[in-house]
């Protein structure tokens, strides 16, 4: 059995969780910041035709694949061989419904990611090894999946017309995990093709078959799939199933297509599906669903952007766009230390980004330091993946081993001293340019409509020498539950388990109109400063009139300061919540000890109240251990206008 991968974790429904039909947006304009620098005959003219284009040297070239890395090939063909000859995983009928019976995912997304893996690995074998002993194990996994009935995941059902249950195989929907297997078929096909037409001539029109069945003709005939965002009348925001599906869409076309005006003429489409999608990014190129899924939204672009670069020998170019460029930053901008990032919402806090894909999307956008950082993540993690959920980026990877690890030598995170994105309104700040030491702040403004949304509009973590001290705990594993009208009844998306204030017993809300305002960031080498209303987080039960939250980060006294100036209607009760992993101990009023030595005083006419909440979730755990706590600061006789101050330092 194959471990879970990350993947399940990315995989949320792609329709935005709106709380209210007053969330409700009307289309963002499209910019056509992509397709506008050719139309469409430009485009299909810059494109090299199918049979001359070779982005990677096919298996036949045993020179090329002989010139990976021995300890590569060594890896990769020792893993195969642990599973060639064993029985395929089977899909029952009954585990799909897991999904419709009681909420869980995850049974059958292991079964079906293990079938690919496994795929995936004898594959890279094959071609690293040249000796046939892996075919069969090829050839039974592409007959297996080709008899599938679908190729995504139960979770994604609800977008057939039949609804949750069983697939209905006369309504072929593209999910991401029905894009990532056409991907996957599509790379094999050419990788292999002429070995697989040597087991059978059937297996390659199946293949084909398929490959446009399930994916390039229902990509064709419709524009209403939810993440193209081609639908005229589309209003949800997009998010990284986009580019993540455009992607997979793109290498099923350039691979497989042998109508040449067809191929031509989808690769647009696609384009246009991606320039959709940077139709609701901000300037600063901001990941509002943070960097975890960065992996498969930023990331994903630059898998759309190279596919035609490459596909048209450099002529279709689009990694001068500023935006494009902002996107790729994004990723360092939001690394705290080792494999700690800022991780709002849904993200999680330890994330390990493909650093050759990082490194790549630096070199094309020529910016050194994500490039450095891409080179860095490498160098930090040298074991390779043998479990590759996405065969195209293992390939890139491969053929680019020698020279990532070349420039890995001596490779650096950039480690920014202040961010900014005012567009999701992110902020971080460090004691030093290129250190972790000392405190490290950030926060955010924002809405609580964002993807993968928690009501955490004002929320903030603390880390200091790179390790943390107060955090945002993400969310757990995913269920049906998670992406459903009862989402906020999970403690993880509550504002309450974030550090956020609660307003006379009354939790922020979800919802677009629910959303900071005034938010601004200052900074020099003393200090750094962040600032936002919070009122319009919370509905008017909560007798807020205002909540001005300010955070300091003092370079100079290695503090950090958390102010809140507040004027209320009513005076019921106040809780601030601070969120921790690290046991905390009340030592007089007006004072909690984190364990590490770190200091929390604030006024003491606010009480101390210290509880807790398990991290067992196989998601959690690994990043916070067992227990996560919570230091709530509460009164019942709060003031109707004042201020509340809570400094954070180390002994």
């Amino acid at each position: 059995m194959f471990s879970p991968t990350r993947r399940a974790i990315l995989a949320a429904p792609a329709a935005t969780l709106l709380s209210t039909a007053q969330d409700v947006r009307q289309p963002v304009e499209s910019r056509r910041l992509l397709a506008s620098q050719h139309d469409a005959t430009g485009f299909s003219t810059a494109l090299l035709p199918r049979e001359q284009w070779r982005p990677y040297p096919r298996a036949a070239d045993r020179a090329a694949w002989q010139s990976i890395p021995a300890d590569l090939r060594s890896a990769f063909i020792e893993a195969a061989g642990r599973q060639k000859g064993k029985p395929w995983d089977s899909l029952p009928a009954s585990v799909f419904l897991d999904f419709q019976r009681n909420g869980n995912r995850s049974r059958f997304e292991n079964l079906t990611f293990g079938r690919r893996i496994r795929l995936r690995q004898a594959v890279l074998a094959e071609c690293m090894e040249g000796q046939g002993r892996f075919l069969d194990d090829i050839l039974d996994g592409l007959w297996l999946v080709c008899e599938e009935s679908f190729w995504g995941v139960p979770a994604h059902m609800g977008a057939q017309k039949a609804g949750v249950g069983l697939p209905d195989i006369s309504e072929p929907i593209v999910d991401l995990f029905a894009a990532e297997t056409a991907n996957t078929i599509a790379w094999i096909d050419y990788l292999l093709g002429p070995e697989l037409e040597q087991l059978s001539p059937l297996i390659r029109p199946r293949l084909s078959t398929e490959v446009h069945r399930r994916m390039l003709d229902p990509c064709s005939s419709r524009n209403n799939f939810g993440w193209m965002g081609l639908d005229p009348d589309h209003q949800s925001p997009l998010n990284n199933w986009t580019p993540w599906i455009d992607s997979n869409w793109l290498t099923a076309n350039l691979l497989m297509e042998t109508d040449a005006s067809k191929r031509a003429a989808t690769a647009y489409r696609i384009l246009q599906s991606v320039d959709r999608f940077l139709d609701y990014y901000h300037p600063d190129g901001g990941c509002d669903e943070g960097p975890s899924y960065w992996g498969r939204a930023g990331a994903s672009l630059f898998d759309c952007l190279e596919l035609l670069h490459s596909a048209s020998n450099g002529r279709l170019d689009y990694f001068g766009a500023p935006l494009v460029q902002a996107i790729g930053a994004y990723i360092y901008k939001a690394h705290i230390a080792g494999d700690w990032y800022v991780n709002f919402a849904d993200a999680s806090a330890r994330v390990v980004p493909n650093g050759n894909l990082v490194w790549r999307y630096g070199q094309r956008i020529k910016d050194p330091r994500m490039a450095s950082h891409g080179a860095w993540i490498a160098a930090s993690h040298p074991k390779p993946n043998l479990e590759p959920d996405a065969l195209g980026r293992t390939i890139d990877q491969l053929f680019h081993a020698k020279d990532l690890r070349a420039a890995a030598a001596g490779a650096k995170p950039a480690l920014l001293r202040d961010v900014f994105l005012p567009g999701v309104q992110v902020f971080a700040a460090r004691g030093s340019q290129g250190s972790t030491d000392g405190f490290y702040l950030a926060a955010q403004g924002g809405h609580n409509a964002e993807s993968h949304n928690h009501n955490d509009v004002g929320n903030f973590i603390v880390f200091h020498n790179g390790e943390p001290v107060l955090v945002d705990v993400g969310v757990e594993t995913y269920t049906a539950k998670t992406f459903s009208s009862r989402r906020y009844e999970i403690w993880t998306m509550q504002s309450a388990w974030h550090n956020c204030p609660t307003i006379n017993g009354v939790m922020q809300q979800a919802g677009r109109r629910f959303e900071a305002r005034s938010v601004a960031s200052s900074t020099d080498d003393k200090a750094a400063v962040f600032g936002l209303e919070m009122q319009h987080a919370y509905p008017p039960e909560a007798g807020v009139q205002s909540w001005r939250r300010q955070m300091r980060l003092d370079r100079a006294a290695n503090s950090i300061a958390i102010e809140d100036q507040f004027r209320l209607s009513r005076n019921q009760s106040l809780e601030l919540s601070l969120i921790s992993i690290r046991l905390p101990r009340e030592v007089a009023p007006g004072e909690v000890h984190l364990e590490g030595g770190f200091i929390l005083k604030y006024d003491p006419a606010l009480r101390a109240v210290i509880d807790q909440h398990s991290a067992a979730d196989a998601r959690l755990r690994p990043i916070w251990g067992s227990t996560v706590h919570r230091i709530r600061l509460t009164t019942n006789t709060p003031p109707l206008e004042g201020r509340y101050t809570v400094t954070i330092t180390l002994t």
